[in-house]
């Protein structure tokens, strides 16, 4: 995985695409002087570069090092100027901006009454596309010249606004409040993890309460319902209620199908729900509602907008989506040629998604091989999670060196599985979060390689009897959808 995040300049020529740097250099080029500025030979320069190196771009003496930082700045913002431009990164939200931008030109001109056709325009946009906050700054800029000129625009002009605005501001607050509690526990489920006790639970359900007292759904909007919604599915994750999450994340992608044009305003959120709604399925190993949710998003995902961003969260979703549907229904056929297409559209992707999804991806492709019998790629796949060099998410490391084990065991390498067995014990202990279930893993395989063939069959049974314990308690049932360690015990019983 080539990180191309060292410098933001360099990572953001490398996302441009043959027509975006095209346009760039006709941007460039529509002012003779220009033709040979510095700034566009430090573009081709870095251009060609395959990993970001200053002192390849120094040799080149296109600017000394002292002057190269605010060339590189000037540069940045010349490419973003550019993309701007482009008809391919506009949307709804941009365009209206846009719109505000030109009033606000008009207005500092003197040309009071074409500002303020604009703006009525644009705010008429906002509503509909309930861009409440771009609506309040345009209500913002239709009271400062109302207040400031005699435009005799509209009578009863001045009750309409003051109208308008307070409605607004309470709509913003009501979203906000919303948004702000979504995100806290979206940060409390990656600080913190999921809950680990009863009164965890009780800690998070009660300040969920409090924060969502005064909220009544049949008064919310699109999108204050799409905060509620999501932050009802992080509520149901961090206490690990299922069937809560289930019920939530099927509310958030309804809620665009019902309005199946903000699929198009708002892609992002609506491939995140069904990534949300897929994964929760795939956890309660319900194949045919994974079957058909799948089938719908990918039937929508024929209109989505090309942007790299939804590109590159559609890879994410849909080849997740592929192999859990296989690890659901391990009998049903799944291309071979499906291994190399996601090998192949992370060398596309890798840049511009994060790198636990990658590795996310990688022990996917190590439990598929695994489950083929082919212990040696499966082995290769675990290699390269264990030996990345980005931060691992500690309970993504753990199950790699449990999947590496049982391909150890497998393939009959009693010699490393001893040195994979204690390394993981070792693990084990160090773990911030570590449970019942981790501890009686590790130390399952420490044993294992010391017993008789007949001791064998008595720990793959207690092991087994313990797991069907673990999963009736819903804070521990998790941890055994990593890998499908029940269905390799059963095998060796």
């Amino acid at each position: 995985m080539s990180n191309y995040n060292k410098d933001s300049l360099f990572s953001l020529i490398k996302s441009l695409n043959r027509s975006e740097k095209r346009q760039f250099k006709v941007y460039v080029h529509r002012l003779q002087i220009n033709t040979d500025a510095k700034f566009l030979l430090l573009f081709d320069a870095l251009d060609k570069l395959e990993e970001y190196d200053e002192t390849i771009i120094l040799k080149k003496k296109i600017t000394t090092k002292q002057q190269l930082s605010n060339l590189k700045a000037h540069l940045y913002k010349q490419i973003l100027v550019s993309l701007r431009m482009s008809p391919s990164q506009q949307n709804d939200r941009m365009q209206i901006r846009e719109q505000f931008d030109f009033a606000t030109i008009l207005y500092q001109k003197g040309l009071y009454k074409q500002s303020l056709k604009i703006l009525d325009k644009a705010k008429f946009q906002a509503y509909e596309l309930e861009e409440k906050a771009i609506a309040y700054d345009i209500l913002e800029l239709e009271k400062i010249i109302e207040s400031q000129y005699i435009t005799r625009s509209i009578s009863g002009r001045a009750d309409q606004l003051i109208q308008e605005s307070e409605e607004l501001t309470l709509q913003n607050l009501q979203t906000n409040r919303l948004s702000n509690l979504s995100l806290k526990l979206y940060s409390l489920l990656l600080e913190n993890g999921y809950a680990k006790n009863e009164e965890e639970i009780n800690k998070i359900k009660n300040f969920f309460l409090e924060e969502t007292k005064e909220i009544n759904l049949s008064d919310l909007k699109f999108k204050e319902k799409l905060w509620f919604y999501k932050a009802n599915v992080w509520l149901a994750m961090l206490i690990q209620d299922s069937d809560y999450a289930f019920e939530y994340s099927k509310k958030w992608v309804e809620l665009f199908y019902e309005k199946k044009e903000r699929i198009q305003q708002h892609p992002v959120w609506f491939l995140k729900g069904h990534t949300y709604l897929l994964k929760i399925l795939y956890l309660k190993k319900n194949s045919e509602e994974f079957k058909f949710w799948y089938e719908k998003l990918e039937k929508s995902s024929l209109d989505f907008p090309t942007t790299d961003n939804v590109e590159a969260l559609w890879f994410v979703t849909k080849f997740n989506s592929k192999l859990n549907y296989f690890f659901i229904n391990p009998k049903e056929n799944i291309s071979p040629f499906l291994i190399k297409d996601i090998l192949r559209e992370i060398k596309i992707h890798q840049r511009k998604i994060d790198n636990h999804h990658i590795l996310i991806l990688y022990l996917k492709i190590a439990a598929y091989h695994f489950l083929n019998k082919d212990w040696e790629n499966s082995f290769e796949y675990c290699q390269k999670i264990i030996h990345s060099d980005f931060y691992i998410q500690e309970d993504l490391h753990f199950y790699t060196y449990v999947l590496i084990m049982m391909n150890l065991y497998d393939s009959g390498n009693d010699l490393e599985l001893d040195s994979y067995s204690y390394k993981t014990h070792q693990f084990c202990k160090k773990m911030k979060n570590n449970n019942s279930i981790t501890r009686k893993i590790s130390l399952f395989f420490i044993e294992l390689n010391d017993l008789y063939p007949q001791e064998k069959i008595k720990a793959f049974r207690d092991l087994d009897k313990f797991l069907i314990e673990a999963e009736s308690d819903e804070l521990l049932r998790r941890n055994t959808n990593y890998i499908n360690l029940r269905r390799w015990i059963k095998d060796k019983i």
